[in-house]
């Protein structure tokens, strides 16, 4: 009799491989970072790959998904939790995946320290955290100064997804990345996951909570100089993120303690 595939679902939903016999796992977890960069993405995957990047990657289903689908990409996510990059990587060591990594790391602080300069194909960020706290606002990821740096990240043509359920934060978004990027909004899921790319996103579909999304190629003929000087006069993400909202993070069950907030919540 064949062996019946082990299949891992959250909510219902599949994620993306199956468990394999333990012979066949991988290891995935990125423990030490450089203390100076830039990362050599061939000499991390061994190879020579289109590069995906997830910031605020969480349990890591969406980056999984397409390093199942897509194996002629490499994979990289990273996190600021340390507990959700250990799901993420134990899901992807049992798939037996060598196209993925994953590491504990500020999404910011990554693309500045440890990506070259237009090496990345893509780059995603789903519901980074808004911070309803008006005290907090300044840890917000999407800023002007952040959009520069994954514009200098990318190569030309590469391309910038962008997911929240947050309103505020979304009226801020479709300010200012349309600066740096071609950007077009997508009213309708993901084509690749109509039942969500991200926990997150299940979460808020099943609760009929709008989703806004987005995303947008490297804007041609904007330099790394000027998009640095143009974030310079750009305004920082100062909306209102209407604490009313924030009643989906104790649903997801990752809220974090004062002071530990992460900065995607994937």
């Amino acid at each position: 009799m064949k062996e019946r595939r082990r299949i891992e679902r959250e909510f219902g939903v599949p994620i993306a491989g199956e468990i394999l016999d333990p012979a066949l796992w991988t290891r995935t977890a990125l423990k030490h970072l450089p203390a100076e960069g830039p990362l050599d993405w061939e000499a991390l995957f061994q190879r020579r790959a289109p590069i995906v990047l997830d910031l605020g990657c969480g349990n890591g289903r969406f980056l999984i998904g397409s390093a199942v689908w897509r194996p002629d990409h490499d994979h990289l996510g990273v996190d600021v939790l340390p507990v959700v990059i250990r799901y993420a990587t134990r899901r992807a060591n049992q798939r037996g995946l060598p196209n993925i990594r994953f590491a504990v790391c500020d999404g910011k602080q990554f693309l500045e320290r440890l990506v070259k300069p237009g090496s990345v194909a893509e780059i995603h960020c789903y519901h980074p955290q808004p911070y309803y706290d008006p005290a907090q606002a300044r840890r917000r990821l999407i800023t002007p100064e952040f959009l520069a740096l994954v514009h200098r990240s990318l190569q030309a043509g590469g391309q910038f997804f962008l997911q929240t359920d947050n309103p505020g934060y979304w009226d801020y978004m479709r300010q200012i990345v349309p600066i740096f990027f071609d950007f077009q909004e997508r009213e309708k899921t993901w084509p690749d996951a109509p039942k969500g790319r991200t926990r997150r996103e299940i979460i808020a579909l099943r609760r009929g909570i709008s989703v806004f999304r987005g995303w947008g190629t490297v804007k041609e003929g904007l330099s790394e100089g000027e998009a640095v000087q143009l974030a310079g006069t750009l305004p920082p993400p100062l909306f209102d993120a209407d604490q009313r909202l924030c009643e989906l993070d104790k649903i997801e069950g990752l809220r974090d303690a004062p002071g530990s907030r992460r900065s995607g919540l994937g």
